[in-house]
């Protein structure tokens, strides 16, 4: 019996030749491939007890499916009904609608990115940003690289190589990918003195420690998680002083990097880069995709003399930022300058500012349209964190749609909609699949409907 099944599976080229997989449009090279695999799976299925072979036009029907399969992307747009507004594995900050179309831009045309049009002649990259820059947060010069950890890197490089830099055992981050703060400073070439406990620093700890090595005094803000109780730290202020009496530069690594105060939003112990600087640090970093809503990036800000070694250490040119993400970040900073209107049209900051009537209301609408379709649900508060390694420990005040899954379990619904070709990823609690909607775009909501109405038919 097994025997005559084998014998009966179709050939490669005998598939290939159907009607089915001749009028597809899919890319040839994945037809065959899907026809190869499908075919082994085939012959798996008769191994294991198979009494009778599928018929060859659901046969082609799987193919075709496996073929469509492979040319999904694997970087695409999820829905992120999590409610976790800088999701890191999701991509972190959204786009505003200005920078994706700035974006877009740069990369269909040639762009004036090192070229000076009033001179012709060679320009710097560095030029598109800086004096946005500078206007926002006071610094006297800026530049931008790839990410902050690339930031760090460079700025202690340029700065330290060679020499000690001193930092508080408290701030000895690791960030995301379990990249450490000690290891960022050995890569650099620098030899690390940490200094104090856990949970409390000195001045008089800085100052004992300083000798002929040292080359910076290092702050990094503990943005993602945070120590408390019996603790003590030193302000910059008292940093910049130490660090100036020295004749060291103070730096400071500011992780999320917040342009514009968060605390109206409900969102506490963020530094401002504008308060870091007029503080007394000479150089401060900070992320251009998580609290600054705009697109990836390292943003260097601080004292002149300190930015132009920095940016001819050799580094800078490996660590550079394409043109895309130059006009992407140009266009977000653009926005800045007008805070009413920064509010309304970075998502990041709409997202965070959203208030609990507001998400009630948009959870209305949401689980009206999922009624529509005959599924039912419930409204759930819910406590939505920031994400992005920001505001650890905080959460703002949100609602979500609780969907009842019906003949399903609450896992497999979940898996359902995550496998989708556009995938939803939500968030289960206490046995609810939970649709936070601070995160969702209303344009999405009848899609979302019309999932979760297939996903439990």
């Amino acid at each position: 019996m097994e025997e005559n099944l084998f014998r009966s599976i179709p050939r490669v080229d005998e598939l290939l030749g159907r009607d089915e997989l001749k009028v597809s449009a899919l890319p040839p090279v994945l037809l065959r491939e899907s026809v190869r695999e499908e075919l082994d799976a085939l012959r798996d299925e008769v191994r294991g007890g198979l009494s009778a072979l599928p018929e060859t036009g659901i046969l082609c029907a799987r193919i075709l499916a496996r073929a469509e399969e492979k040319q999904l992307p694997t970087l695409r747009s999820v829905i992120n009904a999590t409610g976790v507004t800088l999701h890191t594995n999701l991509g972190r900050a959204c786009l505003s609608e200005r920078a994706a179309n700035a974006a877009a831009e740069a990369a269909r045309d040639y762009s004036t990115l090192e070229y000076d049009v009033e001179n012709g002649c060679r320009g710097s990259r560095y030029q598109h940003v800086e004096a946005l820059l500078c206007r926002l947060t006071g610094a006297e010069a800026a530049m931008a690289v790839n990410n902050n950890a690339a930031a760090v890197l460079l700025i202690l490089s340029a700065l330290a190589g060679g020499g000690e830099v001193i930092a508080s055992r408290g701030e000895l981050v690791e960030i995301g990918g379990s990249f450490r703060i000690p290891e960022i400073v050995t890569q650099c070439g620098c030899t690390l003195c940490e200094v104090g406990a856990t949970n409390k620093t000195h001045r008089r700890d800085y100052e004992a420690a300083i000798g002929e090595q040292t080359r910076a005094l290092l702050k990094v803000h503990t943005s993602n998680y945070r120590i408390v109780g019996f603790t003590e730290s030193v302000p910059r202020e008292e940093l910049a002083e130490i660090a100036h009496g020295h004749g060291l530069p103070l730096i400071e690594d500011l992780g999320s990097g917040a342009i514009v105060d968060l605390e109206p939003f409900g969102i506490r112990g963020e530094p401002t880069v504008q308060r870091s600087l007029h503080a007394g640090v000479d150089v401060a970093s900070f992320s251009g995709d998580k609290l600054l809503g705009g697109p990836q990036a390292g943003l260097i800000v601080g004292k002149r003399e300190y930015i132009e070694r920095i940016k001819k250490h050799p580094l800078a040119r490996a660590l550079r930022l394409d043109k895309m993400t130059l006009a992407a970040l140009h266009a977000t900073l653009s926005v800045y300058l007008d805070s009413e209107t920064a509010a309304r049209e970075i998502p990041t900051l709409a997202m965070l500012s959203a208030s609990e009537d507001e998400l009630h209301a948009k959870a209305l609408r949401l689980q009206k349209a999922i009624a529509d379709t005959g599924v039912s649900s419930q409204l759930v508060w819910t406590g939505d964190a920031v994400g992005g390694g920001s505001a650890p420990a905080q959460e703002l005040n949100g609602w979500a749609v609780a969907i009842e899954p019906g003949r399903l379990s609450v896992d497999e619904l979940e898996e359902k909609l995550r496998l989708r070709a556009k995938p939803i990823v939500a968030r289960i609690h206490r046995r609810q699949y939970l649709l936070c909607v601070r995160t969702i775009r209303e344009e999405d909501f009848a899609e979302i409907a019309a999932a979760a109405a297939e996903a439990i038919r």
